[in-house]
């Protein structure tokens, strides 16, 4: 068996966290202030979305801590799960923050509480769109090159954040345009609500996979037995076997290989083999290769 030290992208996360936590804030802030002087529930749903944001970074600063732990006694496979549960907690952070922006919209809708927001609501939400956008780009940047699950799900929420954005901003021009349309502000909330519902799933369900030890796409397991078969010693292989812990990818499987090779060269063999596939790009952290001897009886049937 073959295991690459995994490199400690802690730092990295938090770095790029900060910045996110630091905007969030300041969003925060202004879009409920913003939303109260301008009249806005939607943008004041939009604004409590935004705290989610600050929330889910709060968890990814305090997780990256922990999976980022090399292994001990009680943890001989590390610890990136961890970052796997932050990934579904901020997806259900965000979902539970959809279902209460929706309830207390279709609550006013169904009230009839008129609302008649002022231009001061419009600006924030179009400044909230373009900051949001960038910061998704630039973490989702960050996630994928340090190969971080939990940071690109937290770009996915900055993005969730920019989408729900935009019904806002239409509602709040529809509203100031045409006034009889006392309830388009409360339907503008009603679609954020769906916007991060949505959003939450999407985060969430790669995670339960995770859970549950789903393995690589059918593409990366492809490339990767097509990598063991290159190998000259290799004659065949089966109980090829993936999974994923955190986004680190563990592998196995049997190697058949001629019966009359040498113990030590057959074991060069699989050492050979669990090095091509740790470098093959795909983040594989542990190969462990096993050695089976070519029966040609069993060959034949």
């Amino acid at each position: 068996m073959t295991t690459v030290a995994r490199k400690d992208n802690g730092v990295d996360v938090r770095r790029v966290t900060w910045v996110g936590l630091a905007w969030n804030v300041l969003l925060s802030v202004g879009k409920l202030l913003a939303g109260i002087w301008g009249g806005s529930q939607a943008l004041v749903a939009d604004a409590v979305h935004s705290i989610s944001d600050f929330v889910t970074d709060i968890a990814v600063l305090v997780g990256s801590r922990y999976w980022n732990s090399p292994p001990d006694a009680e943890h001989p496979y590390g610890h990136r799960r961890f970052e796997t549960l932050i990934t579904i907690f901020i997806g259900l952070a965000v979902i539970g923050v959809g279902v209460g922006i929706g309830y207390n919209a279709i609550k006013n809708l169904i009230a009839g509480e008129e609302s008649h927001p002022e231009l001061i609501a419009a600006v924030m939400a179009l400044v909230s769109v373009v900051v949001k956008e960038i910061l998704f780009q630039y973490t989702r940047r960050a996630g994928r090159a340090i190969r971080s699950q939990a940071l690109e799900a937290n770009a996915w929420h900055h993005r969730s954040d920019a989408f729900s954005s935009i019904p806002v901003v239409i509602a709040l021009v529809v509203a100031m345009l045409f006034p009889g349309l006392w309830f388009a502000d409360a339907v503008g909330a009603i679609i954020v609500a769906g916007f991060v519902i949505f959003s939450g799933f999407e985060i969430t369900w790669p995670g339960i996979h995770q859970v549950a030890d789903k393995g690589a796409d059918p593409a990366t397991v492809e490339k990767l037995r097509t990598i063991a078969l290159n190998h000259p010693a290799v004659i065949s292989i089966h109980g090829f076997r993936t999974r994923y812990v955190g986004s680190d990818l563990h592998i196995d499987l049997h190697i058949v290989v001629d019966a009359q090779m040498t113990l030590r060269d057959a074991h060069d063999a699989a050492e050979e083999v669990e090095g091509l596939l740790i470098n093959s790009g795909e983040n594989i952290v542990d190969a462990l290769v096993h050695i089976d001897p070519y029966d040609e009886e069993k060959a034949k049937k």
